[in-house]
């Protein structure tokens, strides 16, 4: 209870990054993307693991639970399965046969399994492949999992907005003389994303719903804690399993929403263009 402070300091601080990040208008939003992707990772984990050389106690993963876990692993399978995604839509697309035949391989089998096989996957069998001083911790585990399930719907999405650029994007991109990742990132890659926009929001609102499923490995999720103070003696009550759940549904609405309606909202902006 006493070291509460820091993952309500990690959250204040995400919070405030994310918004500004969000915010369109925002002055100088490169400077807020720098902080976000890469001080804020660093900053987070020494506050909520931990780190005694500056005087904050080691708290060991099986103790985190809550929104926070929720959070933790929708924001790691957001911002990294839309890059992983990308990579894999333009290995599906490549000519070369082997990165081909990879990508196809990767995205057709993790689509065809169910989203807890993975967990399970990635949480027992994931240390028997890897030397045991450089095995994953067990909340790392899901985390990588939940990315790498995330990233292969999303690569589906964007290569439904790759292959609905026109050829002469391509052509015209070519005869100036641009070469292939300069093509894709400044003209192919910003298009198709703008046209799949509902698309990419979709998986990531399914990817925040499905992170309840990490209760199946152990992992202590929003759901989990309010299962647990639910049958918690002290907590007993005729209303509590129904006040309990509604108030989880509202949560949960209220971030699907949020993103739903932010989606729209970037939508009407980028179509003023047109």
């Amino acid at each position: 209870m006493t070291e509460r402070w820091r993952v309500d300091l990690t959250q204040v601080i995400g919070a405030i990054l994310i918004a500004w990040l969000l915010w369109r208008n925002a002055p100088r939003r490169n400077t807020a993307a720098l902080l976000f992707f890469g001080v804020y990772p660093i900053v987070g984990f020494a506050l909520l693991r931990g780190v005694e050389a500056i005087g904050l106690p080691v708290i060991d993963t099986t103790l985190w639970g809550g929104m926070m876990i929720t959070l933790l692993m929708s924001v790691v399978g957001i911002v990294f399965s839309l890059p992983l995604g990308v990579v894999l839509a333009l290995g599906r697309r490549s000519e070369l046969p082997i990165v081909k035949a990879v990508c196809v391989f990767y995205i057709e089998v993790v689509r065809g399994v169910p989203f807890i096989t993975v967990l399970f996957m990635a949480n027992f069998m994931m240390p028997l492949f890897v030397p045991e001083a450089l095995t994953p911790d067990r909340l790392l585990r899901p985390m990588i999992g939940t990315a790498l399930f995330s990233a292969a719907y999303m690569a589906e999405v964007v290569r439904a907005g790759l292959q609905a650029i026109p050829k002469g994007q391509y052509e015209g991109a070519q005869a100036l003389g641009l070469g292939y990742f300069t093509m894709m990132r400044l003209i192919i890659l910003p298009q198709a994303l703008t046209i799949v926009i509902p698309g990419i929001v979709s998986t990531f609102i399914g990817l925040f719903k499905d992170t309840t499923l990490v209760a199946i490995v152990g992992i202590a999720d929003f759901l989990r804690a309010v299962e647990a103070a639910r049958i918690d003696p002290n907590w007993a009550g005729p209303t509590i399993s129904s006040t309990g759940y509604l108030f989880a549904a509202i949560v949960y609405w209220f971030f699907c929403f949020g993103m739903s309606r932010y989606s729209q909202s970037v939508e009407r902006h980028l179509a003023r263009g047109h």
